[in-house]
């Protein structure tokens, strides 16, 4: 986040820097607490990580300059992937609410 930023103007332009993604209407998701300690047991990093559920407004998908290449997964094959300890957990504990939004987005579905 920038100095005076939201959090969901954060997330519509972190959106399109990363992936060339114009989005709206974030809706939160969930808040998740990522915390490094060291060898003492004294923290190192503690990350807060904020989750939003956004719509795609236009745009081209394309990867940041930091990633080699950027895709769409369905959500019932993201955990076949190499993930982060604490994205796996916030899929396993926001699956249901991911799988309501994800169904939005299937014609047909309300």
């Amino acid at each position: 986040m920038e100095l005076g930023e939201t959090t969901v103007e954060a997330v519509i332009r972190e959106v399109k820097e990363e992936t060339g993604l114009d989005v709206a209407e974030p809706e939160l998701i969930d808040v998740v607490d990522n915390i490094t300690r060291d060898e003492d047991g004294e923290v190192k990093w503690h990350f807060v990580i904020v989750d939003y559920f956004v719509k795609v407004k236009g745009g081209e998908l394309r990867p940041g300059d930091d990633a080699e290449e950027l895709r769409w997964v369905p959500l019932a094959e993201v955990e076949k992937y190499d993930l982060t300890r604490t994205f796996r957990s916030f899929l396993q504990r926001n699956r249901a609410l991911l799988e309501k939004l994800d169904s939005r987005l299937q014609p047909g579905c309300p």
